[in-house]
């Protein structure tokens, strides 16, 4: 359960049931990593934010008023995770936008998942999910609302041994997984996959290709992953996390893994604060 909730600045734990969010996910989020009141991939959330908001024509929040209500909700806790929730606000019945648009925000503290140290050590096993993510590229790269298809994609396991699934598009391209973004090392290169028909571009992703400007963002295959001599996830929740088998095939975390593990550790997320 969330420590704190504000709702439009208020401390509240409800929205309208005409809210447009609620109705058709017609609205955008950001989960935060908070470490110590210090949030190091801040200003890539707020990028991401504003420009899920240009797109979908929403007024953009104030970053200064999202940071205090950031502050204000996870005061007290060494370590949160902030969720902020941006919707288009409420609405007349239908899908043509509202002509006066109200947006409204939610904002509330979580305490940090639990992640055991051994998958920072030695990685997370995957499968290959069933379900093909859709192509919209409007919506591609934004964290809106409708997380339908992640959450069919994580009902189609329940082995506690499996951490993860990798989810590809209906061209059969790999895309990510389930709740992070994916990375192979290739022969000596960085690859991730191209995000600009459907999927998540996450912020820990960005800061990935900003530390290795030579990495390649483009299409990838099952067989690419497969032959991978590294391959890891990235999340700006838990970080950067090793794949050990994807479909019982293993893989070893490498070099690379290992100085962009270290990397996250320089900004502030050391492992003893991943839970």
């Amino acid at each position: 359960m969330p420590a704190r909730i504000l709702v439009d600045g208020e401390a509240a734990q409800q929205v309208s049931v005409l809210d447009r969010g609620l109705a058709y996910g017609d609205g955008l989020f950001e989960s935060i990593r908070l470490v110590g009141g210090v949030a190091p991939l801040w200003s890539r959330h707020m990028q991401r934010l504003a420009d899920g908001c240009a797109r979908l024509r929403i007024p953009a929040a104030d970053p200064q008023q999202l940071w205090r209500e950031a502050l204000q909700v996870s005061a007290g806790m060494p370590q949160s995770v902030v969720r902020i929730t941006l919707s288009r606000g409420q609405g007349e019945r239908g899908y043509a936008l509202p002509v006066h648009v109200q947006p409204t925000r939610v904002v509330a503290a979580f305490a940090p998942p639990q992640v055991d140290r051994d998958v920072y050590a030695e990685g997370v096993r995957m499968r290959v999910c069933a379900i093909r993510l859709a192509e919209q590229p409007l919506l591609a790269g934004i964290k809106h609302l409708n997380r339908l298809e992640q959450v069919m994609a994580r009902a189609e396991w329940d082995d506690p041994a499996i951490a993860e699934g990798v989810l590809l598009d209906s061209h059969e391209r790999v895309i990510s997984a389930t709740m992070a973004n994916l990375f192979a090392v290739i022969d000596g290169q960085l690859l991730t996959p191209s995000l600009d028909r459907c999927g998540v571009a996450g912020v820990a992703r960005a800061e990935v290709l900003a530390c290795c400007p030579a990495a390649r963002v483009g299409d990838m295959t099952l067989a690419m992953l497969h032959a991978a001599d590294e391959l890891f996830l990235s999340s700006s929740v838990r970080g950067i996390a090793p794949v050990r088998s994807l479909d019982g095939r293993d893989h070893r975390p490498g070099a690379l893994t290992r100085r962009l593990q270290q990397h996250w550790q320089d900004l502030g997320f050391t492992m003893e604060q991943a839970g």
